[in-house]
């Protein structure tokens, strides 16, 4: 966002002995988004690594960006997300539904679907000379069994003639937890249904902590390297500390007994994770100008933790220009990531671990994504709605195809518009 600004940002002018300073936002500015998104697949964590993944998710926001004066613009951003999960509604599969009780099918339960609110305000200050941008920014969001809040702040600055931009900026999350356990897991349950050998007698002891708190610090820097061709790079430092595993996420032992309810496998315990995590993303840019209709965003970012994941993420989108109205984005995404250090499959684990989870997001896997987008933009906002005039319209698509069977898709659509 602060990159855009700066590609609309004047220089002063001297007319008549006084100085007339252009706005950083002339005037202001609201988006309109909305997406969907819908996947499936049958490694889902809730169940220990074996049912449905199958999940949709619509997604609304409204972001209003106000000039408040020549030099600062605040930006808020609003939105709610509305989820239905087949493997969250798992947490409690024994709903008393007419369906047998499976990993492979969703129960009708309270879990079953949800809302994510968030709101996100950011204000930024330009100085006179329009080479330094200070922002400042909070965030909270809201749903079932998650409660976060967070702040930030950053620094822009550009020198070489403007031909440079560095970049800094942190934010931190202090985050809560609901708790949601398995049903088994909780204090009181009975069913006389259970069936197995022996009696039914989980390794389970709730967590003491509910809380996850997340620090990050940002630093880039972007170089104009010749009349065609622009870089950059960039590196995050994240560190976690908290409740990291997810509460409601079973696992199965090999040293332990397996127990029913029809069809459905109760837990040996839930997963267990370190209280601390350190990331480290690095990445680099290169845009290229082939030529009037065909540019080159070409994208690649290394990554590592201290739980034993690395990975490499390598992306390419081709903005080709239709007219002076209309741009098409192809694009493809490839990644690729190693195992965690305790990720292990249904009943690979034992209990005298110390840690262990059979969250598939957390295994060696590979990825593509696959996708186009089409643009429209006029630029003197000639349709009105209402005082606003129509600056953009985003419409995209992608596809997602995991190696472990995991595929979704997501549509997406933006509107901008301006005001008078």
């Amino acid at each position: 966002m602060v990159l855009l600004f700066t590609l609309n940002w004047g220089f002063a002018q001297e007319e008549g002995g006084n100085t007339y300073q252009k706005r950083v936002l002339e005037t202001a500015e609201i988006d309109l988004l909305f997406s969907y998104y819908n996947q499936d697949g049958e490694n889902a964590a809730v169940t220990g690594g074996e049912g449905t993944e199958e999940l949709t998710d619509a997604t609304s926001s409204i972001v209003v960006k106000m000039p408040l004066n020549p030099d600062d613009v605040l930006t808020v951003d609003v939105g709610i997300s509305a989820y239905s999960s087949a493997s969250s509604s798992n947490i409690d599969p024994f709903d008393k539904s007419s369906r047998t009780a499976s990993p492979f099918s969703a129960s009708s339960g309270a879990s079953q679907s949800d809302a994510l609110v968030h709101f996100n305000p950011t204000y930024e200050h330009s100085s006179d000379d329009r080479n330094s941008v200070y922002s400042a920014q909070a965030y909270i969001s809201s749903e079932y069994d998650y409660f976060s809040l967070g702040f930030g702040g950053g620094y822009t600055r550009l020198f070489n003639e403007r031909n440079t931009q560095f970049g800094a900026s942190f934010q931190v999350f202090l985050d809560s937890w609901n708790p949601q356990y398995p049903v088994e897991l909780r204090d009181g349950f009975f069913d006389s249904r259970i069936s197995g050998s022996g009696t039914y007698n989980p390794s389970f002891v709730a967590f003491d902590d509910e809380t996850r708190n997340s620090y990050s610090l940002s630093l880039s820097i972007s170089q104009i390297l010749g009349k065609r061709l622009q870089g950059s790079i960039f590196l995050d430092l994240v560190s976690q500390k908290g409740l990291l595993s997810t509460p409601h996420q079973r696992v199965y032992f090999s040293d332990f007994n397996d127990f029913f309810i029809e069809d459905f496998q109760l837990a040996d315990g839930v997963e267990q994770l370190p209280d601390s995590r350190f990331k480290i993303p690095i990445g680099a840019r290169l845009n290229y100008y082939l030529n009037d209709l065909i540019v080159l965003r070409s994208y690649y970012r290394y990554y590592s933790d201290d739980w034993g994941i690395s990975a490499h993420t390598a992306s390419l989108e081709v903005p080709v220009k239709l007219s002076d109205k209309f741009t098409l984005y192809p694009n493809y995404r490839y990644y690729d990531q190693t195992a965690a250090d305790y990720f292990y499959g249904k009943e690979a684990a034992t209990s005298s671990l110390d840690f262990y989870t059979s969250d598939y997001d957390l295994s060696a896997f590979s990825s593509h994504q696959y996708g186009m987008g089409v643009r429209y933009k006029d630029i003197f906002a000639g349709t009105k709605v209402f005082t606003f005039g129509l600056k953009t319209i985003d419409l995209r698509f992608n596809k997602y195809d995991r190696s472990d069977g995991l595929s979704s898709y997501i549509f997406s659509l933006g509107t901008t518009f301006v005001g008078n």
